[in-house]
């Protein structure tokens, strides 16, 4: 049986980061121009973080969050709803094989950057990395 090139712990292909960026790029302009004609969706100010691509560039995952994280679910069902017609809005001026499915994710990254920075203000964290710091000087 193949196996697809991710699966043996590769990063996504040059062409993948091109089109998840494209469309990222061009997914953030159909929101923040309100092109859909869905006013529950166009209540929400939403940022784009990241499009990642499937191997085959069939299916583009695009992870999201509402202006402050507010209303995240409510803004999240409203992007799965209109899903078709911003597959269609994306894809419109560009030329690709296919018009990829577009799925939605709620973008974590920045709670992990918090819980990044509450874990490196711990004082026994600085503490450790300060005798770490102090290993590394004496080699």
């Amino acid at each position: 049986m193949a196996q697809n090139r991710n699966s043996q712990g590769r990063g996504p292909s040059q062409r993948q980061l091109r089109v998840g960026e494209l469309i990222r790029r061009t997914l953030s302009d159909v929101l923040a121009r309100g092109d859909v004609h869905d006013p529950d969706l166009n209540r929400h100010s939403i940022t784009v973080g990241e499009v990642v691509m499937a191997s085959d560039l069939k299916v583009a995952t695009a992870y999201v969050l509402p202006l402050f994280g507010q209303n995240a679910d409510e803004a999240l069902a409203a992007l799965r709803r209109n899903a078709p017609e911003l597959r269609h809005l994306v894809t419109k001026g560009m030329t690709l094989k296919y018009a990829p499915a577009l799925k939605f994710q709620l973008d974590e990254t920045f709670d992990r950057l918090d819980d990044t920075r509450r874990l490196f203000a711990d004082e026994r964290v600085r503490r450790d990395v300060e005798a770490a710091d102090e290993d590394d000087d004496e080699l």
